[in-house]
């Protein structure tokens, strides 16, 4: 139950979130910052999200990545800045599971 108190009278709320007349719903998971909240706590979205993004970026490169002209060096260097960086942001926060951190190495 979430109570409030406003001009010194306590309202009871029995988790309704009310925008004018509009219920807003409730949901198990939203976007926030590039990242995905559960209500659960867990990060499987978050997880599955990010290496999408990483392929996704990934198949915009392929350009760079599969070029035989293009020298290995530096196709390492644009992995490292530019599809690991999408696969990453925002990880340093997560309590990972030993399934999601090998969910990350494979991909």
């Amino acid at each position: 139950m979430v109570y409030c108190e406003f001009r010194n009278t306590r309202h009871r709320d029995d988790g309704v979130v009310k925008l004018g007349e509009v219920e807003v719903p409730k949901v198990n998971y939203f976007r926030y910052l590039r990242s995905i909240i559960q209500n659960d706590g867990n990060i499987e979205n978050d997880v599955t999200h990010r290496i999408q993004a990483g392929w996704k970026k990934w198949r915009s490169a392929t350009g760079v990545i599969c070029d035989r002209n293009v020298l290995t060096k530096l196709k390492g260097k644009f992995y490292r800045t530019a599809i690991r960086p999408a696969m990453l942001y925002g990880s340093e926060c997560w309590a990972v599971k030993q399934q999601q951190l090998h969910k990350m190495n494979v991909a």
